[in-house]
């Protein structure tokens, strides 16, 4: 039997290159639409654009587009040695917590407590050799190829560009259903971008880290029981706790040819006290 491992493997760099920045746009796109449909931001500070054939939502803010596109870039480093077990878009709770929108009392969750994590579960995520720094330099140069000349290079048997963008186009279509249905989170919320890795992973540190560590918490109750070290981009919000999910919404599985993960949504403990809170708050 071949394996995810074995089978990414046997992909030409070209091929795996373009896989992997494939899915970086498309978790770029994910993360802009998660902040639109959350109102992390003002409605109006996004314009209207498509992805996939599908009416997808940008930031217009050149430092949240900086960002965004710097935190997905750490993140593909950690993806390409296939020691990332899931990467997770954390929503937290107002810093400040008389920014909620009712009369001062004491507030019924911490500061910055984490509200909604939306998953995707990297943990069988394709593996590749690094390559050396001269091929690397010449796979980025060819990343500037339109869609039409990059084509041919995935003609391997176990690739196809069109199946992977319908995919991708789901998989979003299917998220902002989602969030259409969950209940709103206080305005003054903060985000930050995190990963857990895999036991057998070093955390990604050292000197100009792109990485916090965070604080050891138990992890949500997850299939197979997933345990792994986490970390968080350097971010807005640069607590990237764990939640423990009271809730859990499946949104779906991805499988393209050696690309396989699966994506869900997770609302914590915490925001169902924040709702009961808000709510009797108004009820008097």
């Amino acid at each position: 039997m071949v394996t995810m491992a074995d089978e990414s493997s046997s992909l030409p760099i070209d091929q795996s290159h373009i896989l992997l920045t494939s899915f970086n746009t498309f978790l770029t796109v994910a993360i802009h639409n998660i902040l639109f449909y959350r109102r992390l931001y003002p409605p109006e500070t996004f314009l209207s654009a498509r992805a996939y054939n599908l009416p997808v939502h940008q930031n217009r803010h050149p430092k949240v587009c900086t960002w965004i596109t710097d935190a997905v870039s750490s993140v593909a480093a950690q993806l390409s040695s296939g020691k990332v077990y899931l990467i997770a878009v954390v929503i937290h709770s107002p810093l400040n917590p008389f920014s909620l929108s009712f009369p001062p009392s004491p507030s019924p969750i911490p500061p910055g407590s984490v509200l909604e994590r939306y998953t995707f579960d990297t943990s069988h995520f394709p593996t590749w050799t690094t390559p050396s720094m001269a091929t690397h330099a010449r796979i980025l140069q060819k990343d500037f190829r339109s869609e039409v000349t990059r084509e041919p290079l995935l003609n391997h048997p176990s690739l196809n560009l069109t199946n992977l963008n319908e995919q991708f186009r789901a998989c979003l279509l299917k998220m902002a259903q989602a969030m259409e249905r969950l209940s709103p989170i206080p305005e003054g919320c903060t985000f930050t971008l995190a990963v857990e890795l895999k036991d057998d992973a070093a955390a990604p540190i050292g000197h100009h880290q792109d990485w916090i560590p965070s604080e050891p918490t138990d992890p949500p109750p997850e299939p197979q029981d997933r345990k792994g070290k986490g970390g968080c981009v350097t971010s807005v919000a640069s607590r990237a706790e764990t939640a423990v999910a009271v809730k859990t919404t499946p949104v779906r599985v991805v499988e393209a040819g050696p690309l396989w993960f699966e994506c869900w949504v997770e609302e914590s403990r915490a925001k169902v006290g924040l709702m009961e809170f808000t709510a009797a708050q108004e009820r008097v």
